[in-house]
């Protein structure tokens, strides 16, 4: 059945995004004949919280999460200090493997100072802090895939 609204075909527009919802795709385009029609959505990315080395181990007093909910970020954190994707691709937070990483949770960095790289399309692209302060958490792991605009590191 095909409802069209002013030439356009509204149950291929919903059928498209239902692939969308079923496969976990951000982005879905099709084209046919003189026809493009291109749907999107914004994910919410699962926020991963990598903890130093060197961190105190957690109470075994502390409840565990109940299963299948997702993981929680970290309380308190602003918006404006989370460090987001510019780009689709894999992130490094080394500059090569078993190398010491750019930087670690607790470490002070200045605007500018290289904190990973994401790679994309084979070449390697230096991520900028994009402000002074802290990294109270890091949110994706070593060659972890990032989308566009992923949370990757919380610098206060």
């Amino acid at each position: 059945m095909s409802n069209k609204t002013g030439g356009i075909d509204t149950a291929l527009i919903r059928d498209l995004a239902s692939i969308l919802n079923e496969t976990n795709l951000s982005e879905i385009e099709v084209e046919q004949d003189e026809l493009r029609i291109r749907v999107s959505r914004q994910i919410q990315a699962v926020q991963h919280v990598a903890v130093a080395q060197h961190a105190p181990a957690i109470a075994p007093a502390a409840a565990a999460p109940a299963q299948g909910s997702a993981p929680e970020a970290p309380a308190a954190v602003s918006r404006a200090n989370i460090v987001p994707s510019p780009m689709v691709g894999t992130a490094y937070l080394a500059a090569a493997p078993g190398a010491t990483p750019f930087v670690e949770v607790g470490q002070k960095v200045k605007e500018g100072q290289t904190i990973l790289i994401i790679e994309a399309m084979k070449t390697m692209n230096q991520i900028p802090s994009p402000r002074s302060g802290t990294v109270t958490a890091i949110m994706v792991e070593d060659t972890q895939p990032v989308e566009y605009g992923e949370s990757l590191m919380v610098i206060e």
